[in-house]
């Protein structure tokens, strides 16, 4: 197998961050985005503490944390994020998606549902987090989305980075293709907390220095292993893995692709506006990518363990004990200081009107304070809560500083209007202009690759 190294970087025009004006961006006409950047806060975000805050709420509910003004009259954040509130006339708050009870509490669950748009079926409820990715999933919309534009002339249609949720075996359902086809999946990059420049593709990245005739040794040693292969599966099954895999080594060994993910050539001084980590460096990539044409970047936050035992959870948001102290310290200033650098990045660089990003998460955090897992209310814990959450929206033709649905005095249900996981993805294809999402099945037969769901459009304006 083709083995790892680190990939090389994108030679692009740099400019240091200027500081954010507050006065609203011009309008412009509605138009197609021509990327999304998905950045996935893996664990289940509090909505809560950093968006949805009810000050008026008892404090068991609404903590210990206070809002702030931000640049739109509309939005006030969390005090914790102080970089992104300058920001808020260019993003918009949706407020208590909610998963209809159609979900399972789970993580697995969760990814699928707000990753796909579809509700999660009845194994995810028999199997909770040990359901895997099933090959009849329905598709990422990542995958959509890659699938319904051209092809990129030497980089691969959907990126993810910087690592592939969760640890085997416990992989997370939703990020894949599924019945779309395997030719569909995203093209993964991997990066550490220790080396945050280096990102890799241990499956498929070449060796420095490699040899066109090596890697065609390397080709046809791949042959003669997919050709066993077609005595175990169908043949459409393995002509879907030889078009990957032949797709894959044309990216590699092109001449556009040679140096195309090193980010070490940005300056300094704009590394360190992200934040020299591996989460800040990965929206740093996916401003790089989308600046190259990759019609979908996802990043998924990648958990640190170092603060697992004391957040109760993997490292990530999901703070099922000492909430407050895991968010202050450790996850909202990181998140701030990335994503705000993210933001005034794509608008200094005219990218934003072209690029809809999106936030959003598996879940969000029960605002009653108090885990059972974590010893209750001394623990300072928030449980899992899929009944409501908020996602971002910015770029992509979507109107900066606004809020659309609402939750309850207590952040607990949604207000009146329900917003599902399936009217985000919908909007999703509509800023990026997809309206055709008719497939086939392997029988020829077609059928509708998200039939629910209703794009929310006042965000347009």
């Amino acid at each position: 197998m083709a083995s790892t190294m680190s990939l090389a970087g994108l030679r692009f025009a740099s400019r240091g961050l200027a500081a954010a004006a507050p006065a609203a961006d011009a309008p412009t006409a509605r138009k197609p985005a021509k990327s999304t950047i998905l950045f996935f806060l893996c664990g289940g975000a509090s909505h809560i503490d950093m968006w949805d805050m009810k000050p008026e709420a008892p404090l068991e509910y609404r903590g210990e944390f206070r809002p702030i003004r931000s640049t739109s009259p509309e939005i006030h954040l969390c005090e914790h994020l102080p970089l992104l509130s300058r920001q808020a006339h260019r993003f918009s708050l949706i407020h208590g998606v909610t998963d209809g009870g159609q979900a399972t509490g789970d993580h697995h669950a969760g990814y699928y549902y707000n990753l796909t748009g579809h509700a999660p079926d009845p194994t995810f409820k028999q199997q909770g987090n040990d359901r895997r990715p099933h090959a009849d999933d329905w598709p990422f919309l990542g995958s959509v989305v890659g699938s319904r534009r051209p092809l990129h002339p030497h980089l691969p249609q959907i990126i993810t980075l910087p690592h592939k949720p969760s640890k085997l075996p416990y992989t997370r359902p939703g990020q894949f293709a599924g019945r779309l086809g395997i030719e569909h999946d995203p093209f993964y990059l991997y990066g550490s907390f220790d080396e945050p420049l280096k990102f890799t593709a241990p499956t498929l990245t070449l060796e420095r220095g490699i040899g066109t005739g090596r890697m065609d040794a390397r080709r046809d040693l791949l042959k003669a292993f997919n050709d066993a292969r077609r005595e175990l599966d169908s043949e459409m099954q393995v002509q879907s893995y030889l078009r990957q895999q032949e797709r894959a080594f044309s990216l590699l060994t092109s001449s556009g692709a040679e140096s195309a993910f090193d980010i070490a050539s940005e300056p300094e001084t704009l590394r360190a506006r992200y934040g020299n980590t591996i989460n800040g460096t990965s929206l740093l990539m996916a401003r790089r990518l989308v600046e190259a044409g990759v019609p979908f970047v996802t990043v998924f936050w990648k958990e640190d363990e170092s603060i697992a035992k004391q957040c109760k959870s993997a490292g990530g948001w999901d703070t099922h004990a000492d909430n407050f102290n895991c968010l202050k310290k450790y996850l909202l200033p990181q998140f701030d200081k990335a994503f705000s650098a993210l933001m005034e990045d794509l608008t200094l660089r005219g990218l934003l009107d072209d690029t809809l990003v999106l936030v959003t998460s598996e879940m969000g955090r029960k605002p009653r304070v108090g885990d059972v897992r974590s010893g209750g209310t001394g623990g300072a814990g928030r449980d899992h809560w899929t009944t409501c959450m908020s996602v971002l929206m910015a770029g992509g033709g979507v109107q900066g500083g606004r809020e659309i649905g609402a939750t309850d005095a207590h952040a607990e249900y949604p207000r009146e209007r329900r917003i599902a996981p399936e009217d985000v993805v919908k909007t999703v294809y509509h800023a990026m202009g997809i309206t055709n999402l008719e497939a086939t099945d392997m029988l020829g037969r077609p059928y509708d690759l998200l039939a629910d769901g209703k794009p929310l459009l006042d965000l347009f304006g």
